[in-house]
């Protein structure tokens, strides 16, 4: 999986799909390389725009273990758009005439029916309380009987009908809540990357959803575009997550970008001025423990958003540089994010070949082994510090330093929330979260209502995290 998450909201074709069911494009795990993994055929067909032979799909990869107040900054998510087709060659494509693309007027059954299809199409029954598509069916003849009259009278029969689910984690979101969502922006620009191979396998960064009324779309940029260069940087070789990094930067400041409009339009250096909600989630400082002897490099992550992964190598090289021997990562509170940032951020440690996480789901592409393809950025010993609000994001970059033997986990048992939501926006500016896959930990263990169990309660001392480790280590190798 290589794309990243950006809380999108998409742009509406100006008629309707033939189809009687219609929906919106996800923005989804992922996959954030982010995925977002959650269409069927049907959902694929009801979400393509024109500019390129690939489906239009948003998912959002929520990692937060229950819904947080509406005041809160712990919101998490994920977003990725589902595989597309390989890119055709210029000779082989016919452009479509692109037309600009308006929100069209929803009704309130349409709107309940939007939700319905989307439940339809990804949901995971992962609680086992035996939801079938039948059953589901019969409940849209239900809810479509009758008129509504009223868009909060139509939330409302959202809200039971995903009740009715009995997932805790699968809901509805206000047109207010849904909007908070931009802090989880990758790029800034309010564009989501995806890698798309060409014809000869090679990689082309496209854009695969792009906020309406966002800084790229207000700039030119479009719909399938794809993406080149960066300040004068040429993107090829780089991935979509790689791609997103590069885009940052401070809110206000104006980056020059390098578009090939559609499949094989016209190129076009586009400024774009950021709008980074973001918030840095990284503190760190050098302590000196045993009686000085030993500097340590501690580091406190409070949520994985889209600044996290690059703040956290800040902090990491600075504190090497500073002489740092030892680390110890403070995951405490933390509820999770951006379930990709996760992923990257446990990269970080691993070394190649390690796994980092399992992924399973109804759909076919959430079934996935997501393995380190980088070497690790620190060798030292890490001790990840937990307690029982670490939850999501935050136990696959525990569970997958330990089950790797690069951290021991110290402090209280971890939330336990293995399950993976996407979030897709509805066309009045509502959302839905549902849930739409599980993971599983490097040694195959289901944390999801079990939590990790941390190897000490309380700070060992570094020969005890040594010893620990090197026997990992040996019973890992057989």
């Amino acid at each position: 999986m290589s794309s990243c998450c950006v809380f999108l909201k998409l742009p509406t074709p100006s008629s309707r799909p033939s189809s009687s069911s219609f929906s919106r494009p996800q923005l989804p795990i992922p996959t954030a390389n982010s995925r977002i993994l959650c269409c069927s055929s049907n959902w694929v067909q009801n979400t393509l725009i024109g500019a390129i032979s690939g489906a239009l799909s948003f998912g959002l990869f929520f990692s937060l273990p229950f819904p947080p107040p509406s005041s809160s900054a712990a919101t998490a998510a994920l977003l990725e758009p589902p595989p597309s087709p390989s890119l055709q060659s210029c000779r082989d494509v016919v452009e479509p005439q692109q037309e600009e693309l308006f929100p069209e007027v929803v009704t309130n059954e349409g709107l309940v029916q939007e939700a319905w299809q989307i439940v339809n199409d990804t949901f995971l029954d992962a609680g086992r309380h035996r939801w079938s598509q039948d059953a589901w069916q019969m409940k849209r003849e239900d809810l479509v009987s009758n008129s509504i009259q009223t868009r909060s009278k139509a939330h409302q029969i959202i809200k039971r009908m995903l009740a009715s689910l009995g997932d805790p984690y699968t809901r509805f979101l206000s047109p207010e809540e849904f909007s908070k969502m931009a802090r989880y922006d990758m790029t800034g620009i309010g564009i989501n990357l995806r890698e798309i191979p060409d014809e000869n396998g090679e990689p082309r960064l496209k854009v695969l959803g792009i906020i309406l009324d966002g800084p790229a779309y207000s700039a030119g940029v479009r719909q399938g575009d794809e993406v080149l260069a960066v300040n004068n940087m040429e993107l090829k070789g780089k991935t979509a997550f790689e791609a997103s990094s590069i885009l940052q930067g401070p809110s206000g400041t104006s980056v020059t970008i390098q578009v090939r409009h559609g499949n094989c339009g016209p190129v076009e250096l586009i400024e774009v001025q950021r709008q980074l909600v973001a918030r840095t989630p990284v503190f760190y400082r050098l302590e000196q423990m045993d009686s000085g002897a030993t500097p340590v490099g501690y580091i406190r992550l409070k949520e994985f958003n889209a600044l996290a992964r690059k703040d956290l190598v800040i902090a990491m090289k600075r504190l090497q540089d500073m002489g740092a021997s030892y680390f110890i990562l403070d995951l405490r509170d933390n509820l999770g994010g951006l379930v990709q940032a996760g992923i990257e951020i446990a990269k970080l440690f691993l070394s190649e070949g390690d796994t980092v996480i399992y992924t399973v789901g109804r759909d076919p592409q959430f079934q996935e082994d997501i393995v380190t393809d980088t070497s690790p950025l620190v060798q030292a010993p890490v001790i990840v510090l937990v307690n029982d609000r670490t939850a999501s994001a935050s136990e696959i970059v525990a569970s997958a330093l330990h089950d790797n033997c690069k951290a021991v986990l110290v402090g209280k048992r971890t939330f336990g929330k293995g399950l993976i939501q996407s979030v897709f926006e509805l066309q009045d500016g509502s959302g839905v979260v549902i849930t739409v896959g599980k993971y599983v930990t490097p040694n195959h263990m289901d944390i999801n209502g079990n939590g990790i169990e941390p190897d000490f309660q309380k700070l060992p001392a570094w020969n005890d995290v040594n010893r620990y480790l090197s026997q990992c280590s040996i019973h890992r190798q057989g």
